[in-house]
């Protein structure tokens, strides 16, 4: 039937497939249709507490895997992404990848941070929190990136990759927040960032450990896609205000953290700005921001560090800061390739080849200057 084909021929389909059907039914669930509530009344299916029968509730191993593992599948995947960072890398690959990583980041955070501070941090620009912000434009779609310069780029803007992993998860959303006063106990930063951590030791201590963990990078993804959308409604979907932030999210992604790139790359010295380009993607693994960012607040909460209206806000904006980093997530898989060939030919039209080194010269220009002048 070709399933997994198809589902991957949508941009981001690995996640943005799950968590839409796992909304829908959710949707479905929180109408509480009479035929359903018969039909699980008939099967013997547990009453929630408001006192109705849901498909995503029925208790045993369906509900811990699809109503409420978002959080597990998404310390599996980190731990498993972090098992992926090869430490050992060229020192040119390593460069651009802490010139990427760099850009990409701070670019984020400024944006996160004019928003926040002339609009508002929570209901921001057409409903764009900080948050969603933050989490949108520094999280890079690291296998797109390593096709686009695979095709266009050259071996170490591909090998960059190893540094730009860096950016997978919510630690650098969670260090943004606390940067910017939301007061998050050191813990939560050890919580956060330790699944990554003993999968990043374990990988470069072992290959073959390595190996065996490269599938954790996808298998986990619809699984918690679909949980995040089984705690969510279409309704809040089709808010245009959501659609248009998400957009308007993605279209500042690409052009912005593309911008951000190229200038560093070009004050680097770098001549080909292919992979700046490729880089200014939102990733799918960036919709379980949110979730992991309400989670730490809810330790912060408990430890007494922050108030539980704080926390209590940051729970809020999961539904909505979620589905618009989807929308980015889509949005930036289609506007990505486009910018990076648009960029390709610019460049080309310059004499300059993205798939050479920069330290390669050119055949074309080896035979001109060794040809005798008329």
């Amino acid at each position: 039937m070709q399933i997994l084909r198809t589902i991957q021929k949508v941009p981001g389909g690995l996640m943005v497939v799950p968590l839409l059907l796992g909304t829908a039914m959710n949707t479905v669930d929180q109408m509480h249709l009479a035929p359903i509530q018969e039909f699980l009344a008939w099967f013997g299916a547990p009453k929630t507490a408001g006192g109705h029968y849901e498909f995503l509730r029925i208790g045993g191993f369906s509900e811990q895997l699809f109503k409420t593992s978002a959080l597990t599948l998404i310390a599996l995947f980190l731990f498993c992404a972090g098992s992926q960072m090869n430490l050992r890398v060229g020192g040119r690959a390593m460069k651009k990848g802490v010139i990427l990583t760099t850009a990409k980041y701070l670019m984020g955070l400024l944006v996160g941070v004019l928003v926040g501070k002339f609009i508002d941090p929570w209901t921001g620009l057409f409903g764009l929190s900080t948050m969603a912000i933050i989490a949108a434009m520094t999280n890079g779609n690291g296998g797109m990136y390593a096709a686009l310069t695979s095709q266009y780029g050259n071996r170490s803007d591909t090998a960059a990759v190893a540094v730009l992993s860096l950016n997978d998860g919510p630690f650098f959303t969670l260090l943004s927040l606390g940067l910017l006063g939301s007061n998050f106990p050191v813990i939560a930063f050890v919580a956060v960032l330790l699944p990554i951590a003993l999968g990043m030791l374990l990988g470069n201590l072992d290959h073959e450990l390595r190996e065996f963990l490269k599938p954790g990078e996808i298998l986990p993804v619809p699984f918690f896609a679909f949980s995040l959308g089984a705690n969510m409604n279409l309704a809040v979907f089709f808010n245009p205000q959501v659609v248009g932030a998400g957009l308007l999210l993605g279209v500042m992604t690409t052009v912005l953290t593309a911008l951000a790139g190229i200038l560093a790359f070009k004050l680097a010295r770098e001549r080909s700005v292919i992979a700046p380009v490729a880089e200014a993607t939102t990733a799918g693994n960036a919709v379980g921001t949110p979730a992991a960012i309400a989670a730490a607040a809810s330790v912060a909460a408990a430890s007494g560090m922050m108030s539980a209206a704080e926390a209590q806000a940051y729970q809020n904006l999961v539904p909505i800061a979620t589905l618009q980093i989807s929308i980015s997530t889509i949005s930036t898989a289609f506007m990505g390739p486009m910018a990076v060939i648009l960029v390709d030919r610019w460049q080309r039209a310059r004499g300059i080849d993205g798939r050479l080194e920069d330290d390669v010269v050119p055949a074309a220009t080896v035979v001109a200057a060794s040809s005798p002048r008329a």
